[in-house]
């Protein structure tokens, strides 16, 4: 490609060429400058746009070290501080930039416009704070404590972020800013004897590295000296009286309060900027339209800094001081060489879609778009249109699939085309080949003809035509289903109990591979991987791992007390037996019910579409797919006619309360009133914000009743909701009082479900009769799931967190002054809050007085229940508006107190407390995309009781995000259901174990709704026996956590379509690599079973030799196709009236597969049920 000569001083300017060719012309832009020793800087218009070309340049130049500048992703003027790792990516780009030739720099380095004009500390700062240390170097102790206070890292006892240090006798842990891990430094006397990473979460070393850089560890300087500049300096630009501000106060302790990067300036006499970084030989691309994107960013700042200027507590330096302008900007880089890469004029549609000889065309000769590759789902040939393409091109052809499990799924589909095109790992290997067609992995987004190189590059947008991001949103967007959650074995451990639905409960020992006569083709013998059961007196069962769906986890009583079965005793019979002569009677109230509450008639509501769109948009957060799916679900049973009972059970901080908003915005418009009863008051002062804040544009009166309002506002509320001039209305259970008369309620939300008693239900359900509810919580109680994983209530779950939320790391450990002064100041001098819980009122003032001593450093604020309103409500305010950072307060916090700069929590004598409990109170900390932690402090681990060291277990071990709907099961395990409506059914229940009870349930119901006789002692799921004669199995070498192995086995054995067994597919090759061919066997196993159970196939036994296929009586097969199919083959035969036989020498399994998918398709589309 011809590369224009760019001069410093000149800009060049080039439209933008098609498809993702920008990231060719750029590559090759960069590898020429690299040739000549310049670096190449790549200003993007937005930031989206930066991170692509990034991807897409590695598979063009895979040479090139490329560097991200990310931008600290916070408002200007905010009250935040950037998250710790993107100031540690940016310390790193900068000093890789400074570092040309050495094996550490980079030769292209990409900014978002935007970042391009923050100021920055000058390159001095960096080089005077970043030191190195390699191996057998000698190292004064003493003096790296200094340089590391220097540089900003803080010194722990345990490391665990970037920016930290320990020293324990001979060994120093470091975690340097602009690594991904860790090192520990083992000295030997004065000399250094070795440098290894390790593992934060487990502290184990890792392997040995050469050497280690030390960058600052903040982007600022946080010496004796730096905070004395920083203050005279303050003094000198901010008017107003110094004192009366907290960050100039904290600054002279030291500490660096949350948003401290808006003052800069403070620190330096003079900034910098990243032309400064780059050097005066570097050439700087534009590329798209920056001057739109500059202008918005002004706009913004300066709304910013009229919207805070002129607060005492937090003045704030002008814009032109923190950020350059757009004139500023191009002044510096007209110093370079420059290339512009802007937009080309849109074309009009029709070339879009026709491209006539041509009009494709951009000024670039050797860029060509492709024509219509678009594959056409179910027609006979859905790829005839590129197969055309092929035959008319004299170009090769490279196909590209995002990502390696992408590949496996896109090549199946070639396959069953026809096309079976080899996979290239890279593109000068494929450039190498004289393969007409081939395929490869990379990350581009929009394919084109490279007409120079004689290549076309097709990506699934052209195939699929859909953009990558909807297709990664869509992998993101799968909902989480909730039956999945429950029957998933991840969480099983060897000693178990489980449920075999043939056998009964036996304990599971482990996964085994046994030899089961069959040969692989070198004569070997082929092994299954199998499951390995122990029933009563010791009696041994394998279960095949493809029949996992037979196979539940055993919930009812503890592990160890789970009675066991005899195998061929009719005990389980029994007991099946049992089960199911009530699992009738109770399916019959159930429907009884449910036909109840389908008679009864509630509000069907109506909403304006475009009011509710505009009400929507005011959430500034992008909503998981979960959330959607419960707002939606919510949407629907609020315009049907039949009264909402619906659970919304969600982790704490993933937006069930936006759910319950949008509820209420419906209910509101549609005329009726809305009420939200919260648990505790601080709670219902924090909804009561909320809605003011989200209905403030709206004609919608919102009033609080609780013990923040005084005796008359309640009386003037109570009559508001009486005359219906009140729209809604947020309280405690004030609400519930026999005083309170609605005028129409509509809609009832009740928040934090499980802290309301049985006498609150009560009152509720006299509400509850035609209206709708909605319940959100975030750890049900054991009966309210049991509830609604029966179906007596609708379930949402929400399971996804949002977006950059990280897990909240928790430690249990003894309690003590050392461990909860680190655990305070790590948060501290992060510039944010602590939540420090005491649960005993009447001590509480003594631990302030500890708290004091131990932390000079902190401002402390007390907050319990027994607090006057009024000043608990002043104590709250202050916590959340950050003029106190450390709240000493009773469990009154527990519940829906959301403070995003609070990320610590530390709980004392946490022995006491439930899991649910637990599970909340730590859920009020990780709001925003910072690392939360959870201190639990005991007074000694050693001496707990075994429940309670059970539930510490329980609650470390759910560090995942969203695992309150788990922690929820545990305790449904740990203490059963109870009745869900009659008593007799917990014995049964016990015997059979809650998720086949549930399944019995599920199928009586399905049976009594469609008019038929449950038949429950016939097998819950008819499952097709498929037995290949191949090993199918995740073998120990390509998947060894024994759990995860489990997990996919187990999902893949439920998956119902092909669909889902495509994306467990994709998964298992995204983890683990490219897929052996047991692992390929076993997925073929699978994809048979879901495409042979319409047909109604027992059983497929496919040996080398010769295929049986066997029906069930009746089949919904059309009995004349069966006739024309062995007529016109000869090797196909009938054997009695339900098996046919196939006798054909086929060697391979997937052939074997095949072949039975295509004798199943020639006998056309399985007939409908009962025809």
């Amino acid at each position: 490609m011809e590369l224009p000569k760019l001069n410093p001083g000149k800009r060049f300017t080039l439209p933008r060429p098609t498809g993702s060719a920008d990231a060719l012309l750029l590559a090759q832009l960069a590898e020429r400058d690299r040739t000549a020793g310049r670096l190449t800087a790549i200003v993007t218009a937005d930031a989206t746009d930066a991170q692509r070309l990034i991807d897409e340049i590695a598979f063009f130049a895979p040479t090139l070290r490329c560097a991200l500048f990310p931008d600290w992703e916070t408002l200007p003027y905010d009250t935040f501080s950037p998250h710790q790792d993107l100031i540690s990516e940016r310390l790193a780009t900068l000093w890789r930039i400074q570092q040309r030739d050495k094996e550490t720099g980079a030769d292209v380095v990409f900014v978002p416009a935007t970042t391009a004009l923050y100021r920055l500390a000058p390159p001095a700062f960096l080089a005077g704070y970043t030191f190195h240390f390699k191996v057998k170097q000698k190292l004064d102790e003493a003096k790296l404590k200094g340089q590391l206070t220097l540089a900003g890292y803080s010194h722990v006892t345990q490391v665990v972020s970037p920016g930290e240090y320990a020293v324990r006798g001979g060994l120093i842990d470091l975690f340097p800013m602009g690594s991904p891990v860790p090192y520990r430094v083992d000295l030997f006397d004065d000399e250094i004897d070795s440098i290894r990473t390790f593992d934060p979460d487990s502290q184990r070393s890792l392997y040995p590295v050469p050497e280690v850089r030390l960058l600052p560890g903040r982007e600022f300087p946080m010496d004796e000296a730096a905070r004395a500049r920083f203050r005279s300096r303050w003094r000198e630009m901010l008017e107003g009286d110094p004192t009366r501000s907290r960050i100039y106060k904290d600054m002279g302790n030291g500490v660096a309060t949350a948003g401290i990067e808006y003052y800069l300036p403070l620190f330096f006499d003079d900034t910098a900027t990243v032309f400064d970084y780059l050097g005066t030989d570097a050439t700087v691309v534009f590329h798209g339209d920056l001057e739109p994107a500059f202008q918005r960013f002004w706009q913004d700042t300066r709304d910013r800094h009229r919207m805070v200027q002129g607060d005492a507590e937090r003045p704030v330096l002008p814009p032109d001081a923190l950020f350059l302008s757009a004139e500023q900007f191009y002044t510096q880089a007209n110093a370079h060489a420059q290339l512009a890469i802007k937009p080309a004029r849109a074309e009009p549609a029709e070339a879009l879609v026709s491209p006539s000889a041509g009009s494709g065309r951009t000024e670039f000769v050797e860029i060509e778009r492709l024509p219509d590759l678009t594959v056409l789902r179910g027609a006979e040939e859905p790829l005839s249109r590129l197969q055309t393409h092929l035959r008319n091109t004299a170009h090769r052809m490279l196909l590209l699939a995002e990502s390696d499990g992408r590949r496996e799924s896109l090549l199946d589909f070639l396959r069953a085309s026809g096309l079976n095109p080899p996979a290239f790992d890279s593109l000068a290997e494929f450039q190498g080949s004289d393969e007409k067609v081939g395929i490869a992995t990379a990350a581009l987004s929009t394919g084109f003809a490279w007409i120079e190189a004689g290549i076309d590059f097709v990506t699934e947008t052209e195939l699929f035509a859909a953009g990558p991001t909807t297709r990664r949103r869509k992998k993101q967007e799968q909902v989480s289903d909730v039956d999945a959650l429950i029957k998933d074995l991840a969480e099983l451990n060897v000693g178990d109990p489980v449920v075999h639905n043939a056998h009964g409960i036996g304990r599971y020992r482990g996964l085994v591979n046994l030899d089961m006569g069959d040969r692989n083709p070198d004569g070997t013998p082929a092994l299954q991987e199998f499951l390995h059961l122990e029933y009563a007196d010791k009696a041994v069962l394998y279960v095949p791992v493809s029949q996992l769906q037979l196979i539940g986890r055993y919930t009812g009583v503890s592990a160890d007390e789970a009675p066991l079965h005899r195998l061929g005793s009719g005990q389980w019979e029994k007991a099946k037996r049992k089960a199911a002569e009530q699992v009738r009677d109770t399916a019959a109230e159930l429907l009884n019910i449910y036909a109840r509450r389908a008679a009864r008639e509630g509000h069907a509501f109506r909403y304006s579409p475009q009011d509710y769109e505009q009400f929507a948009n005011d959430f500034g957060f992008e909503e998981t797919a979960d959330q959607n799916a419960a707002i939606h679900a919510v949407i629907q049973d609020m315009i049907s006619p039949r009264p909402m009972d619906r659970l919304v059970c969600g982790d704490v901080g993933f937006g069930k309360t936006e759910v319950a908003l949008r509820a209420a915005f419906v209910a509101v418009t549609g005329g009726k009133q809305v009420a939200f009863l919260a648990p505790t008051t601080l709670l219902a002062e924090q909804h009561y914000q909320t809605l003011v804040d989200r209905f403030s544009r709206w004609p919608v009166k919102v009033a609080e009743m609780s013990r923040f309002r005084t005796q008359k506002e309640i009386t003037a509320a109570m009559k508001g909701i009486a005359d219906g001039s009140v729209d809604i209305v947020v309280g405690t259970h004030k609400l519930l009082s026999e005083k309170t008369h609605f005028k129409n309620l509509g809609l009832l939300i009740i928040d934090e479900e499980h802290r309301f008693g049985v006498r609150h239900k009560e009152q509720m359900k006299a509400l509850r009769a035609e209206v709708d509810v909605l319940t959100l919580t975030a750890t049900p109680i054991p009966r309210t799931l049991g509830m609604a994983l029966e179906g007596l209530r609708d379930l949402s779950v929400i399971a996804t967190a949002p977006q950059r939320r990280l897990a909240i790391k928790t430690f249990v450990r003894n309690e003590g002054h050392g461990v909860i002064r680190e655990a305070v100041l790590r948060e501290l001098k992060r510039g944010g809050q602590v939540y420090f819980l005491h649960n005993e009122v009447e001590t509480i003032e003594n631990r302030r007085q500890k708290l004091e001593e131990i932390l000079p450093e902190a401002r402390i604020a007390v907050a319990h229940g027994q607090m006057p309103e009024r000043e608990l409500e002043r104590v709250m305010r202050d916590f959340v508006a950050q003029r106190s950072n450390l709240l000493l307060c009773s469990t009154i916090i527990e519940t829906g107190i959301d403070v995003p700069t609070a990320n610590t929590i530390v709980m004392s004598r946490a022995d006491k407390f439930g899991l649910a409990q637990l599970h909340q109170l730590r859920g009020r900390v990780g709001r925003s995309h910072h690392q939360a932690y959870a201190y639990l402090m005991v007074p000694d681990i050693e001496s707990l009781t075994k429940q309670a060291q059970q539930r510490l277990d329980a609650i470390q071990a759910m560090e995942e995000l969203g695992s309150g709907f788990y922690l929820a099961m545990h305790d449904l395990e740990i203490r059963g259901a109870g009745e869900v409506l009659g008593e007799s059914q917990s014995g049964n229940m016990l015997e059979v174990g809650f998720q086949l009870y549930n399944e019995m349930l599920a199928e009586a119901v399905r049976c009594l709704k469609n008019g038929k006789e449950p038949d429950l002692l016939a097998p819950l799921s008819v499952t097709t026996d498929i037995n290949l004669h191949a090993p199918a199995l995740l073998p120990d070498d390509y998947c060894g956590d024994v759990h995860l192995r489990l997990s996919f086995y187990k999902k893949l054995a439920t998956a119902r379509t092909t669909e889902q067994v495509d994306s467990l597919l994709e998964e298992i090759v995204d983890r683990f690599g490219k897929l052996p061919p047991p692992t390929q066997t076993l997925i073929d196993v699978h994809r048979l079973r879901v495409l042979s159970q319409p047909y109604g196939v027992v059983k497929v036994d496919a040996a080398p030799g010769v295929i049986h296929i066997s029906f069930k009586p009746n089949p919904p097969v059309d009995s004349m196709r069966i006739i024309e199919l062995i007529q016109k083959n000869r090797h196909i035969k009938l054997v009695g009236n339900e098996k046919l036989r196939i006798e054909r020498e086929l060697p391979s399994a997937g052939a074997r597969a095949q072949m039975v998918r295509d004798v199943l398709r020639s006998l056309g589309a399985p007939l409908a049920a009962g025809a």
